[in-house]
C-alpha cells in the first residue's frame, strides 16, 4: 500500500527528523513511501533522495496561497494514488481531511505531536487552525499520538478518543551515542574545561520551550556554583533572540553563559553536556530529552508531557514554570552525576525508544488499515 507523509516543509525539528525515520525505515522494509511538502528545499530532504525516497513540493507561495494551493494538492494525489495519507501536525492533518470529499477511498491519518499548548502566546491563526482541526478530527480515520500525554490533551479538547492510539518516537542508537571525542572537541570550541559542569538546554527558541524558566533557574545556581556552565542551542525569530538575550544579561549571566545557533552536529553537542534540561510548560515526547540520554546525559526536565515517563528514575522531574524548582532539580542531579548513572541513562533509552521500535508499530497499524 503507497503511503504518502505529508508536512510544511523537511527543516530541522524534531517533526521533520521523524518523518524522515519513518519513511526511510518503510522504504527499507518494502513499502512504497512518498513525502509531499508544503514548501520545498528544507535541509532533511536531501536524505530522501539519497534513500531513493520521492519528495513532491506542492509550491505552496505564503500562508494565504490557499484556493491554488488545494488545486494543486488534488492534482499530485491523484497523480500518486496512495491508500494512506499520513499528516504531520495541524495544518497537514486539516488539508488530509480536506482531500477526503475528493478521495473518498484514501484513509486519512493524522500525527498529533505535543500535549498541552498555552495557544495565548501564538497568534490568531495559530488559535483558529487548532479549533478547526478539534472539529474536523471526528473525519481522520486515525490519530497517532507520539505521547500518552498528547493523546489525553487532545481527547479533552474533542479528538475522538477510540480512533487514538499512541506510538512513541524513535531514537537512532547508533547516532546518538556516548563519544569522548565529540566531547572534548565540542567543549573546547566553546571553551569549556573538563572541570567545569556544562548544563544545556537544546530548543528551537519557541515560548513553549520557556527560556526565561531556564534562564533564571541558571542565575540562581550560577551564584551558588562558579564551576558550573550553561549553554542555550537553537534557533528562532530574531525579535524573540533579543528579548532573551536581554533577559540573561539582566539576570547577570555574562561569563557563565553561551548561546549557540543552529547546529547539525547534535550527537556532539549532547556529548559536551553533562547535564541536559527541558524547561518546557508544553511537551508531546520530547525528542531532545531522549537523544541526550542516548547520549549517557541525565536530564532534569519539566513534568509535561510524556518527559517524566522518558527520564523514569534516571532523571529528576520539577514542576513547570517554577526557576527555583528547576535549580533544584540541577542541585540534585549535580550530586548524582557518575559512569554509573550514564549508563543507567543510555539504557534506558536503548531498551525503550528505537528506531525500529517506532517504524515497526507504524507499519503494523498502517497495514491493518488497508
Amino acid at each position: 500500500m503507497k503511503t504518502v507523509l505529508l508536512c510544511r516543509a523537511l527543516g530541522v525539528g524534531g517533526t521533520e527528523r521523524q518523518l524522515v525515520v519513518l519513511a526511510k525505515g518503510l522504504h527499507e522494509r518494502g513499502y512504497t513511501v512518498v513525502v509531499v511538502v508544503f514548501y520545498a528545499n528544507g535541509v532533511l530532504e536531501q536524505e530522501l533522495h539519497e534513500n531513493g525516497i520521492p519528495v513532491y513540493d506542492l509550491r505552496k507561495s505564503g500562508r494565504w496561497d490557499l484556493l491554488s494551493f488545494y488545486i494543486r494538492t488534488i492534482w499530485v494525489i491523484r497523480k500518486l494514488k496512495p491508500g494512506v495519507i499520513y499528516g504531520f501536525l495541524s495544518t497537514p492533518n486539516i488539508l488530509g481531511v480536506l482531500l477526503r470529499p475528493i478521495f473518498p477511498r484514501i484513509r486519512i491519518v493524522w500525527g498529533v505531536r505535543s500535549s498541552i499548548v498555552d495557544l495565548s502566546r501564538y497568534d490568531r491563526l495559530s488559535r483558529l487552525s487548532y479549533r478547526v482541526e478539534c472539529w474536523l478530527s471526528r473525519f481522520a480515520n486515525l490519530i497517532i499520538c507520539n505521547s500518552h500525554a498528547g493523546l489525553e490533551y487532545a481527547a479533552k479538547h474533542g479528538f475522538p478518543r477510540e480512533r487514538m492510539t499512541v506510538i512513541p518516537n524513535g531514537i537512532d542508537i547508533t547516532r546518538f551515542k556516548p563519544d569522548v571525542a565529540a566531547r572534548e572537541r565540542i567543549r573546547a570550541e566553546w571553551g569549556i574545561t573538563e572541570n567545569v559542569i556544562l548544563i544545556g538546554l537544546v530548543a528551537r527558541l519557541d515560548p513553549m520551550k520557556d527560556f526565561p524558566t531556564f534562564l533564571e533557574a541558571a542565575a540562581i545556581l550560577a551564584h551558588e556554583r562558579p564551576d558550573v556552565r550553561f549553554v542555550c542551542v537553537g534557533d528562532g525569530p530574531l525579535l524573540y533572540q533579543r528579548e532573551l538575550h536581554q533577559l540573561a544579561n539582566k539576570l547577570e549571566l555574562d561569563g557563565q553563559l553561551i548561546w549557540v545557533g543552529l547546529r547539525q552536529d547534535m550527537p556532539a553537542v549532547f556529548n559536551a553536556l553533562d547535564i541536559a534540561s527541558s524547561s518546557s510548560y508544553g511537551e508531546g515526547f520530547s525528542n531532545t530529552i531522549a537523544e541526550a540520554m542516548a547520549c549517557g546525559v541525565p536530564c532534569v526536565v519539566t513534568d509535561v508531557g510524556d518527559s517524566a515517563l522518558i527520564v523514569d528514575n534516571t532523571g529528576e522531574v520539577v514542576p513547570p514554570s517554577r526557576p527555583e524548582a528547576l535549580c533544584e532539580g540541577f542541585r540534585l542531579m549535580l550530586k548524582r552525576l557518575g559512569p554509573d548513572l550514564q549508563n543507567a541513562t543510555r539504557t534506558s533509552i536503548v531498551n525503550r525508544f528505537t528506531n525500529d521500535a517506532m517504524v515497526v508499530k507504524t507499519a503494523e497499524i498502517l497495514c491493518r488499515m488497508s
